[in-house]
């Protein structure tokens, strides 16, 4: 019969969680993986849309944070307004391992700016 949370013993909800550091060989593996697909897909914005800039930030520039269902959060200046959801589209496409998000820094939120100036990473 199964258990509900309260029910599992300490050792039990130890082995559980959910939310417990992924350092296992396989998560790391995935975050290597993780930033070639970054860096590829910063090459592809410079090259192809002209960027001037591009950030990491998220889950793959923290290690603590970063798990087998993690994916990777870009952002570029420079890609005109006429050119940026095509942007999307071309970088959304990038890997079949990875969801991979573009983010505009001009026209975000003000909190999400402020998150991918403070812990973004440049690539």
């Amino acid at each position: 019969m199964s258990k509900t949370a309260l029910e599992l013993t300490p050792d039990e909800l130890k082995s559980y969680n959910p939310s417990r550091k992924h350092d296992s060989w396989q998560t790391q593996e995935r975050q290597k993986q993780a930033w070639k697909v970054a860096h590829k897909a910063a090459k592809l914005l410079r090259d192809k849309f002209r960027a001037t800039r591009v950030v990491v930030f998220g889950s793959l520039t923290h290690s603590d944070w970063f798990s087998p269902w993690s994916d990777i959060d870009i952002s570029a200046w420079g890609i005109s307004v006429d050119q940026f959801y095509r942007a999307v589209a071309v970088v959304a496409g990038i890997s079949q391992d990875f969801e991979v998000n573009l983010v505009d820094p001009e026209n975000c939120r003000k909190s999400m700016k402020q998150i991918i100036e403070s812990e973004g990473m440049d690539l």
